[in-house]
């Protein structure tokens, strides 16, 4: 089955400038979607959302009061759960379905969320703290996970310290913590590579420069901004490990585009992480989870990936199995239309 859908965006979906998963995320369903035979109709709002001003709430009302009645609207979560009191009142003549990337908790989110037709989540982890923290019907909240592409295996090399980490530098990522874990394994060898936007907080930033510099790891670790594409596939293609020190993670797109390469991952047991990096057919680990917001922890994991050959191989052919069991954006449009059609 397939049908129209309207569906409204942060203003900054496709500028290179700023790439995040959620915008590749939403790039990726929607032209899913229209391949799939659905018609997409696309509204950008300007604004700085989550956190707009007056003038992205006018914006904003503006673009759906011009839409049908009774259209499937699907909004990404950035831009609805802030502003209830605009959602509300067209909820009726609308079928609203919002898009949760990243919960925001407060409780304009729950109230905006509260007269959403249905709640598409990007995780099983997320679809269970909405419920939890929300007390949303269940019945009403669909999943539908990020899909990788298929591709090459990474070749790897011998002493595993090409590491890469692939997120944008914010306090949300902790970077601050990887660097700290990275001084304390500076006797060894190892360079790291931190392709992800740097203007989303520009003052983190400028801490973070100055924290490496101090931490006499300026010819080691390379914030390098955002990748892209061809140049994403190239960094994943020579990574040794896939380094993620974020503090929360509905989901981590990075990890399943580490693995769909072979390339094992040192995250946190943030959020959805765990589940995301799951488990190869034969149950064992692809990678290593340990606690967020600690320096000590990371850089243990971290010696022990450098200094273990051993425990470098089992997690690299754990990290290959695993690679059959990912699945495609195929199933994540397929996941999505399907709560479209039930919100319809």
């Amino acid at each position: 089955m397939t049908g129209t859908v309207h569906a409204v965006l942060p203003g900054d979906i496709d500028d290179p400038a700023t790439p995040s998963g959620g915008n590749r995320y939403d790039r990726r369903v929607l032209d899913g979607l229209a391949a799939a035979g659905w018609t997409v109709h696309e509204h950008p709002v300007p604004g700085r959302w989550p956190d707009p001003e007056p003038a992205d709430r006018a914006g904003l009302a503006r673009v759906l009061d011009a839409l049908p009645d009774g259209a499937v609207t699907l909004l990404d979560g950035l831009v609805a759960s802030a502003v209830p009191e605009i959602l509300a009142p067209r909820a009726g003549r609308l079928r609203p379905v919002v898009l949760v990337h990243l919960p925001l908790d407060h409780d304009a989110e729950r109230a905006a969320l509260a007269c959403a037709a249905a709640v598409v989540t990007t995780s099983g982890w997320t679809r269970r703290w909405l419920i939890d923290r929300y007390a949303l019907p269940a019945g009403r909240i669909h999943v539908a996970a990020p899909g990788v592409d298929p591709a090459p295996p990474a070749a790897g090399s011998s002493t595993g310290g090409e590491l890469l980490c692939v997120a944008a530098v914010t306090p949300l990522k902790g970077h601050d913590t990887l660097v700290d874990a990275l001084a304390r394994v500076a006797d060894l060898p190892w360079r790291c590579v931190c392709a992800g936007s740097l203007t989303r907080d520009p003052v983190f930033v400028d801490r973070l420069r100055r924290r490496v510099a101090d931490q006499g790891l300026a010819g080691r670790v390379h914030l390098a901004g955002p990748y892209p594409g061809a140049d994403l596939d190239a960094a994943y293609a020579a990574a040794d490990l896939l380094v993620l020190a974020s503090r929360i993670e509905t989901y981590g797109m990075a990890v399943t585009e580490a693995l769909a390469r072979g390339v094992p991952v040192l995250a946190t047991a943030a959020g959805g992480l765990p589940d995301t990096l799951g488990r190869a057919p034969d149950g064992t680990p692809p990678g290593l989870l340990v606690p967020p917001g600690d320096p000590a922890a990371l850089a243990g994991a971290l010696r022990r990936w450098l200094t273990d050959p051993a425990l470098r191989g089992r997690l690299r052919r754990s990290a290959r199995e695993r690679r059959a069991a990912l699945d495609d954006w195929t199933t994540t449009t397929t996941a999505l239309a399907t709560a479209l059609e039930g919100a319809a």
